[in-house]
Order: structure tokens, then sequence, then C-alpha cells
């Protein structure tokens, strides 16, 4: 997926001019934990967030070192931070060093970039000029979308080429074959895997195929020291359902 496809657009912004109150206004009412700043012929300033807002005289949170550390610190220091706490317009507060991702970028590029700079949201831009921004919230967003209809996708054989597609990339994947089946969205898993974990994950990876319904592991499981032979958690049911019967 490209960032193109999930960031959220248009986007709030305001200008490097507006007032402080207007900003953290803006914040409140829209729910939202920062904004791009961005000048008249939209090209990107800086970003304000809620970090920006930390340390305020208002809050009586400024920093207050004591007066052999200022001297180190050195003045130039300690009058940026003046304007940080005291200032009344955005520019004199905002973050000018942004950390920026391409519409185009690939979505993986964007999260790489979020982990790397410790950032919440990143500003899109296209010629250098701010089109969204792609948040955390925008990746939950993405995770919860509905599944496409399996009919959509082209049903039960679209689900299983899907999944062997997905099988033949991984180098975990079992080396024994699997006997794989797809009934009316329902996925039956058959064979042999000598890692538990390898069950598990091709547990998750039928699941995660849009138009999946249900997945039925009747894997074997062999454990490759003593050999001991454990059958699948559908077949496990079906016993404890066979005894309780008295089948």
């Amino acid at each position: 997926m490209k960032v193109l496809d999930v960031m959220t657009s248009p986007v709030l912004t305001v200008g490097p001019g507006a007032s402080v109150e207007e900003a953290v206004a803006l914040m409140i009412g829209k729910r939202i934990s920062g904004i791009p700043v961005v000048e008249a012929d939209g090209r990107l300033a800086g970003i304000v967030t809620e970090g920006d807002f930390l340390r305020r005289v208002e809050c009586g949170t400024e920093r207050q070192r004591p007066r052999w550390l200022e001297f180190l610190v050195g003045p130039g220091k300690i009058a940026d931070e003046y304007i940080h706490t005291h200032g009344r317009r955005v520019e004199d507060v905002m973050t000018r060093k942004v950390v920026t991702v391409d519409e185009d970028a690939d979505l993986g590029a964007a999260v790489a970039l979020m982990e790397e700079h410790r950032v919440k949201r990143l500003p899109v831009l296209r010629d250098g000029r701010i089109v969204g921004v792609v948040s955390r919230s925008d990746l939950l967003r993405t995770l919860a979308r509905p599944a496409i209809a399996a009919a959509a996708n082209g049903g039960d054989a679209r689900i299983r080429e899907g999944f062997l597609a997905e099988l033949g990339a991984q180098r975990w994947a079992p080396s024994s074959a699997l006997v794989v089946t797809v009934t009316d969205g329902v996925v039956d898993l058959r064979g042999v895997v000598f890692d538990d974990r390898q069950r598990r994950a091709l547990r998750v990876m039928a699941e995660a195929i849009p138009g999946v319904r249900r997945v039925e592991d009747r894997l074997v499981w062999v454990e490759p020291n003593s050999g001991v032979v454990l059958g699948g958690p559908e077949d496990e049911a079906t016993e404890k359902a066979g005894e309780k019967t008295g089948a």
C-alpha cells in the first residue's frame, strides 16, 4: 500500500502567525494532537504538537535550571527556551525540523520513519506542498477496514490461490506438502509440521486472506526429538465431542 491510500486528506493546518490559543483551540476542538504549520504558498513551515506545549509559563512548567548549569548552557539556549515557553505565536513554539514522507512512498517506509524518529504522524508532501497527514490512527483504521467479501475476490478458488502464493514465499513454510481446501470461505488445513510455531503461522496466514470466515486446523504436529504425534485443534475438539456422546 502507498501512503496516498491511507493518509488523511484534506488536512487541517495553521499559519505561522496564528496565535498559540488558536492552535490549542483547534487541537482540542478537533481532538487531534498535532497540526502542520503551512505558509501562505502551501509550503510546510513546521508542525505544532502537544509536546510543544508541555513546558509553558501558563502551566508553571517552564524549565528551571540552577545558575551554574545556565552558565554552561549559554544565554542563546536559555533565550530560545524562553521564546518557546512564552511565545504567543505558533512560529515561536512549532517544531521546524519536520520528518515528512512523499505521497507515493510505500506504507512500510512511512512506518519505518515513525519508528526511527519516534513521531506519531508524518506530513505528506507532493512537490514540496502538504497534501495530507499519515498518523498511527490512520494505520489503525487500515487494520479495521472490513474484509472484502470472498465472492468479490473470486470466491474460494481465489482464497486458496492467495494462501498457496503466500505459503510459497515464506522460508519457514513446512517442507512437507499441505492439503488446502476452501469451502464457503472456510479453509481446511491438513498435513504435517515439525514445529508448533509453524502451525500457528499457517493459521495466521489463512486468517489474513480477505474473505476467509474460519480456519479448520487439522495439521499433525510431529515433535522431531521424541517422535510424539499430536493432532490439530479441530481433531481434538472432534475427539472430545465423541467422548461426551459415547461415540
